[in-house]
């Protein structure tokens, strides 16, 4: 299942990683482990932020996922699911369904 990992890293902590060299070998590393479909940084509510897009196959993944970042970056970390434009229409038949019994 496609899914977007949001990671936000708070600003001392990458500060701190920065500064011993840490944040670009370890998020490397996480990322060549995770082997995501796209990752985008930017900044979002101040810390320095990924959303990650990658395949998850089952749900027992997510701490292997996650645990990095926490353990890394002390990161706070949110695991999604996504749909791209075709899995949209996919769930049209089940919308419109929901649309006649509660709409």
């Amino acid at each position: 299942m496609r899914m977007m990992l949001k990671v936000s890293i708070p600003v001392d902590a990458g500060n701190a990683a920065i500064k011993d060299g840490s944040l670009f070998t370890n998020m490397q590393s996480i990322l060549a482990d995770l082997k995501p479909e796209a990752a985008y940084f930017t900044e979002n509510c101040g810390k320095r932020t990924g959303f990650i897009i990658f395949d998850m196959k089952d749900t027992s993944q997510i701490p292997g996922i996650a645990e990095p970042w926490f353990l890394a970056f002390n990161a706070s970390v949110e695991i999604r699911p996504v749909m791209l434009p075709d899995d949209l229409a996919k769930a049209k038949p089940d919308i419109e369904k929901a649309v006649k019994k509660y709409g």
